[in-house]
């Protein structure tokens, strides 16, 4: 079972303030913070909406137990930065890399051991927490174009919409969303 992750290295924006105001053909600088406001809305809905990470991280993320490595709890992972554990006689532990490798493939991702390697044995009761890099090196076009179309929206509707046209945005996204 995975836990919730901590977020160790905090991601940047995706977006920047120059192309959100491009999408919404803004040529002032009044409201930059409103836009910023609307970028970091933007990847945290899109963030929840896919049930991924969207811009580069590091987090640190604890499960119970070395089979929970199958499928890890969130996706895209660039890099593992540590395996840590308590062992039997209740020591922490760092797994070597040479025992596992990481299996990075889109947004489905997984650790498995090394031929012929094997997961050392934990102490019961204890948990496994693994840090590493999430989210995408480069973002896709699609997921970029989604969150300017929800920048665009949000700044031209400032008021709440009883019928919002998400059919584009759906459309966009439906492809990266995780587990769905």
């Amino acid at each position: 079972m995975w836990y919730p992750a901590t977020v160790t290295t905090p991601p940047t924006d995706p977006i920047s303030t120059t192309d959100a105001k491009r999408q919404c053909i803004v040529l002032h600088s009044d409201d930059d913070a409103l836009f910023e406001m609307f970028i970091s809305a933007a990847r945290d809905h899109v963030e929840r909406y896919c049930g991924t990470p969207l811009a580069t991280q590091t987090v640190e993320v604890k499960c119970d137990s070395f089979c929970d490595m199958a499928r890890l709890s969130l996706a895209p992972v660039q890099s593992v930065t540590s395996i840590t554990y308590v062992d039997t006689d209740g020591t922490a532990q760092t797994v070597a890399t040479s025992i596992y490798e990481l299996r990075a493939d889109g947004l489905e991702a997984a650790i498995v051991t090394k031929y012929g390697q094997h997961w050392p044995a934990i102490r019961p009761g204890s948990r496994i927490t693994l840090t590493a890099v999430v989210g995408y090196a480069d973002l896709p076009a699609s997921i970029k174009h989604a969150m300017l179309l929800w920048i665009a929206d949000a700044y031209e509707n400032r008021e709440n919409d009883t019928a919002p046209a998400w059919s584009a945005f759906d459309a966009l996204l439906c492809n990266h969303r995780r587990g769905a």
